[in-house]
């Protein structure tokens, strides 16, 4: 506080030159972060992705995998669409069951109960199939886990019958060796993330979500204590290439020796790899392609991390201190070269044994970072200050707008002609002001207004009713706030609302950094948006401009705009009217997801824009309404 009480703050030549321009300093750091940002994709920015953990030893492993030992992967593959025929709709719990125990695998089944949040008496179930092999060179004190979600046949997502056939060969290969001092888990789920989150809550004994929602139930047999995971979503015999997926749960990524490692053990079995469908090594020599490309990658991978949802199975073992990725391998289609699913089982055989050798828990490399490509990674200390020269712009313009008004009350003081008695800025007001739009931030929240909206209009949908509950609730805001602020305080003498003014541009700039600690493209992304108009707002005379600004960045006209971007990318051959009735109802549906995804996974997305963007908008919106008293300009201004 020493900063903003010392009488000789502003009076210095640098400060003044600061003060006196720091419109212009913001923009300049606005637009020097977005470049700054950009560069990150070209090669002299990032680096070669390498092994800090020499113990995973790839280099040392010879894959042995092959299909002289026992049913082949065919066979295996030839079981499963049989039995896959008589379940349409449901997963063949009785088959997985008796195949585990054929393959001599400690074998459980593991029930689980969802009570959706958003509809009263609305229950599903679910249950998990599992297997362990026991490691003979240990007394099950660390285990590594292979999943596989299971896909009925009317999914509306591609078959993951070639993953479990890959898995059933596999396990049938690994039970036959003696060098495995870590046991392995054969994990098969039901209902996609929903049962991969039950089954790790029962295996840790902890609730992640709201309590009551999910009943994760128990587990009748537990292994070591969880390294690392690899999940498997293969749809096809013939396989065009392994998609490496990372992103998970609340933005976590793994550890980046775990990606390493299915990369290089993909180029040594010849298995065409890429990260987010872009192969890094078929870029070409054109230096200017090659950096589209990367900075095309490298977006794409801020734009998964920034939404928090995870992008496969794997996302979920991150908040337990178990690094997992998610090989996908597609489909080939046409002629040609393809990769045939042996190849890609030698390739989870290398990466187990590695995994194998490993004599603690991954704890060096890198678990922030941003990958252009698939052998090259952009370090935290790189990308971090793209974020920090956002926040420094929002951190001067308060700074800026304090002196200012402490250079207005001395002048005001200080002035022999005229007996003017500086005015106290109202305390108590601009707390009301700042604590009620929070309070309204904590009624929003999933835990509270979510179920009170869908019963209030029980006879909609729920994603309709989410989002009118919501879109009410910010018209009132918006058109209310004015007029009762006009009514309330127009009688009051204020001389400026500063203090509100930097109340808000500390408490968005603090809170984009705790945000980005955690998970930097959402931090980063919600900066782009929000402090431009912060620095264009004044603690008075706010131009229609600035204030039309602030509706377009609304939390929910935020969510539409970007719902029609994606709306229009996807869909470019709808009319206008079919259009904008997509976007609306898939407004509705990601308002409802993340709703669910909060109080079912504990993904924070939601609980960020109702507690902090919320707030921080409806404290800005008061600012721009709020009665002022203007004193004489001084020389700094």
């Amino acid at each position: 506080m020493g900063l903003l009480t010392d009488p000789s703050v502003g009076h210095g030549a640098l400060t003044s030159i600061f003060v006196r321009h720091h419109n212009r300093f913001c923009i300049l750091m606005y637009i020097a972060s977005v470049i700054l940002f950009c560069m990150l994709a070209h090669d002299s920015f990032s680096s070669q992705t390498y092994f800090s953990e020499n113990a995973l030893l790839p280099g040392l492993v010879k894959g042995q995998l092959n299909d002289n030992s026992g049913p082949s992967f065919k066979d295996h593959y030839k079981e499963l669409k049989a039995e896959a025929q008589h379940y349409e709709t449901e997963t063949p719990h009785p088959y997985l069951i008796s195949k585990f125990k054929h393959l001599r695998l400690e074998t459980y089944s593991h029930n689980f109960t969802l009570n959706y949040p958003l509809k009263k008496n609305t229950v599903y179930t679910g249950r998990n199939v599992y297997g362990i092999l026991r490691a003979p060179r240990s007394a099950s004190i660390e285990s590594i886990v292979l999943s596989v979600p299971y896909r009925s046949p009317s999914s509306i997502f591609p078959s993951t019958l070639p993953g479990l056939a890959v898995m059933f060969q596999i396990a049938q290969f690994f039970r036959q060796q003696m060098y495995w001092a870590k046991d392995i888990i054969f994990l098969v789920t039901e209902h996609e993330q929903l049962g991969m989150q039950a089954w790790l809550e029962a295996y840790h004994g902890t609730c992640c979500g709201s309590p009551g929602v999910l009943n994760s139930g128990k587990l009748s047999g537990r292994a070591g204590a969880i390294q690392a995971a690899i999940n498997l979503e293969i749809h096809s015999e013939k396989i065009d290439h392994i998609d490496i997926k990372l992103s998970g749960l609340n933005g976590q990524l793994p550890n980046l020796d775990l990606v390493n490692l299915a990369h290089r053990l993909c180029n040594k079995e010849s298995v065409r790899h890429t990260f987010n469908n872009v192969d890094g090594g078929a870029i070409g020599r054109n230096k200017v392609n090659t950096y589209y490309t990367n900075l095309s990658t490298m977006m794409s991978m801020v734009m998964t991390q920034a939404t928090g949802v995870p992008d496969g199975n794997h996302g979920l073992f991150h908040r337990f201190g178990i690094e997992a990725i998610t090989l996908e391998g597609y489909e080939k289609k046409g002629r040609g070269i393809y990769v045939s699913v042996l190849q890609v089982g030698r390739v989870i055989e290398g990466m187990f044994r590695s995994l194998n050798n490993l004599l603690e828990r991954f704890h060096q490399s890198f678990f922030f970072y941003l990958l252009p490509s698939t052998d090259r990674y952009v370090s935290i200390g790189l990308y971090m200050p793209c974020l920090v020269l956002l926040v420094s712009a929002l951190f001067l313009k308060a700074f800026s707008a304090w002196i200012q008004n402490s250079s207005h009350q001395k002048l005001s003081d200080s002035s022999s002609t005229q007996s003017t008695i500086s005015e106290h800025m109202h305390v108590g007001v601009v707390s009301g002001i700042v604590l009620g739009s929070h309070v309204i931030g904590l009624i929003l929240l999933p835990n509270f207004a979510p179920a009170y909206f869908t019963n209030f209009w029980n006879h909609i949908p729920t994603h309709r009713a989410l989002l009118l509950g919501y879109t009410c609730v910010s018209v009132a805001i918006v058109c209310l706030l004015p007029i009762l602020l006009k009514k309330c305080l127009n009688s009051m003498k204020v001389s400026n609302w500063v203090l509100l003014h930097v109340i808000c541009l500390l408490e968005l700039g603090i809170g984009l950094l705790c945000v980005a600690m955690h998970n930097f493209s959402l931090g980063y992304l919600t900066a782009l948006v929000y402090v431009l108009p912060a620095v264009c707002t004044k603690s008075s005379q706010n131009r229609i401009i600035v204030k039309f600004l602030w509706i377009l960045v609304h939390p929910i006209c935020s969510l539409f705009w970007i719902t029609a971007y994606i709306t229009y990318i996807t869909f470019p051959e709808l009319s206008i009217i079919d259009y904008l009735t997509k976007v609306v109802e898939s407004s509705g549906q990601w308002m409802a997801l993340s709703t669910v995804d909060n109080m079912v996974y504990g993904n924070w997305a939601f609980s960020i824009g109702v507690l902090l963007l919320l707030p921080v908008w409806t404290a800005f919106w008061c600012l721009m309404f709020l009665p002022t008293n203007l004193p004489q300009k001084s020389k700094m201004e």
